[in-house]
């Protein structure tokens, strides 16, 4: 079952803005879906500075490392599966393991591996609307059984 929110944001920095605001409301796993260029790490940025786990500046993209780990203890998880083919090489990579850690778990690209992704999830969708506009919808997404 999903419940969807719609926003739009003018600036990276309202993106970012939008990310820490939304911030104390996620749990668990987060997707952050949308074409290369959208503003998956613009909004992950905001989350994690929204979760007091790290400055905006501090988050970078994990494309080449896969997964950063903000905060001390550990508070968000953002991975990036892009450059990763199969479901075996998610499953090597240990994401399922972050799910039950007391953190929350962004992943950029992880709707390319549904069967790995819990049940209850929120995905957020970013969708470029004009230069600097984006579309931004965030949905619960909840297990029916």
């Amino acid at each position: 079952m999903k419940s969807a929110r719609r926003f739009e944001t003018h600036s990276d920095e309202e993106t970012r803005a939008f990310g820490r605001e939304l911030a104390p409301q996620l749990r668990g796993v987060v997707l952050l879906i949308g074409d290369l260029g959208a503003g998956k790490t613009t909004i992950a940025k905001g989350i994690v500075e929204g979760c007091g786990a790290a400055t905006a500046d501090e988050v970078s993209s994990p494309t080449f490392t896969l997964i950063h780990e903000y905060g001390d203890p550990v508070k968000v998880y953002h991975a990036d599966l892009y450059r990763l083919d199969t479901a075996e090489q998610v499953r090597r990579l240990g994401l399922e393991e972050l799910f039950d850690k007391p953190a929350l778990t962004l992943i950029e690209w992880g709707e390319r591996f549904p069967e790995l992704i819990p049940l209850d999830h929120t995905e957020i969708r970013l969708t470029h609307t004009g230069d600097e506009t984006r579309l931004i919808e965030v949905c619960s997404v909840t297990s029916t059984v």
